[in-house]
């Protein structure tokens, strides 16, 4: 019994120092099949927490990493159109320059690395724009698929009352 005891006593401080490391950004992930083309998204989701996200937080006209800690990767399991541009099957980090008439969104093939500092220009494989929408507020960021075809999806890209809608299709 007192072996058990024991035992017991030294998981405790063992499980207060894991909540006390809890990050404000938890990990998230969301996956959708389009046709034959399993798409999936790993991040860390921000949250709002009362600021001024978009023009203030996150400024206008420079490059921003949608997520936190870890750059957010997607993976395209077969070749895609992103906004009707070819992108190849593989996996890649998300990066943005948001504005307020229209956003780029750009694919880079650095893998596994943090969301800051921006990782160049020399990386990144495809530019897309996309128009921003607004919408119901959302405090934490999200990544979602509000509409999938056959062949087709939407991606959004939601934060604070801001959304970018993202088009993909099958080649």
């Amino acid at each position: 019994m007192k072996s058990y005891l024991a035992a017991a006593l030294c998981l405790i401080p063992v499980g207060l120092q894991a909540q006390e490391g809890i990050p404000f950004s938890q990990h998230g992930w969301v996956g959708q099949v389009m046709g034959f083309d399993t798409i999936s998204i790993v991040y860390n989701r921000p949250v709002a927490r009362g600021r001024r996200l978009f023009g203030k937080l996150v400024p206008w006209d420079k490059v921003w990493h949608p997520g936190a800690d870890s750059a957010t990767t997607i993976t395209f399991s077969k070749d895609v159109l992103v906004q009707g541009k070819e992108l190849k099957a593989g996996s890649y980090t998300l990066w943005t320059i948001p504005d307020t008439a229209t956003w780029t969104i750009m694919f880079s093939r650095a893998l596994h690395v943090f969301h800051t500092p921006y990782v160049g220009d020399s990386t990144i494989v495809l530019r897309v724009p996309a128009t921003p929408e607004r919408g119901d507020h959302m405090e934490v960021l999200s990544f979602y698929f509000p509409i999938v075809g056959p062949d087709s999806a939407v991606l959004r890209l939601h934060w604070g009352t801001t959304i970018v809608p993202i088009k993909l299709r099958t080649p």
